[in-house]
């Protein structure tokens, strides 16, 4: 029987790193608060279970503004601001989670922050302008007649706020 070398050397050097990649893929992180871990990444998910504030934590996957985690009892589904990246020691903890809850972390003590969180580095650095999505995306908008058509399809009725006022230019 003649074996082929070369098919025994690629299964040989795939075989660990396919075998592997399930563990490479975790990474740590920690609760930042007490939360649900849900069986499937929707708010009105079945419950899978619950952790604490300060568990060690284990990211298995993220899906939009869901993360799939393991704790030391299950597996489920947590949203991604229940949980901070990496692992924090127990000096660095207390600290850690004031300045997120308070939005104060960093050294600046700035109170800021922007709708990337859950973008990794690299996913921020190959970001790229997309003309084609950006007309795509300009193509849904609707003037405030087919909004008013779509309303009166809809058999909706406005109803008037006497503390708002239409901004000078806009449709009312």
């Amino acid at each position: 029987m003649k074996l082929n070398f070369k098919a025994i050397l690629i299964s040989a050097c795939l075989l660990p790193a396919l075998y592997g990649s399930t563990a490479l893929a975790a990474e740590a992180g920690t609760a930042l608060k007490n939360d649900t871990l849900r069986k499937e990444p929707y708010a009105d998910a079945k419950t899978a279970g619950s952790f604490k504030r300060g568990d060690n934590l284990q990211i298995l996957k993220k899906q939009g503004a869901w993360l799939q985690v393991k704790t030391t009892k299950t597996t489920g589904w947590v949203r991604l601001l229940s949980v901070k990246r990496g692992t924090s020691t127990a000096g660095n903890q207390t600290a850690g989670i004031l300045a997120a809850a308070s939005g104060r972390a960093g050294t600046g003590q700035v109170v800021s922050t922007t709708g990337v969180r859950g973008l990794s580095e690299q996913e921020l650095k190959a970001a790229k302008f997309n003309e084609s999505e950006i007309k795509t995306m300009e193509s849904y908008t609707q003037s405030a007649n087919d909004g008013r058509n779509f309303a009166s399809a809809g058999k909706l009725k406005p109803i008037a706020f006497a503390n708002l006022k239409a901004a000078k230019g806009t449709a009312q």
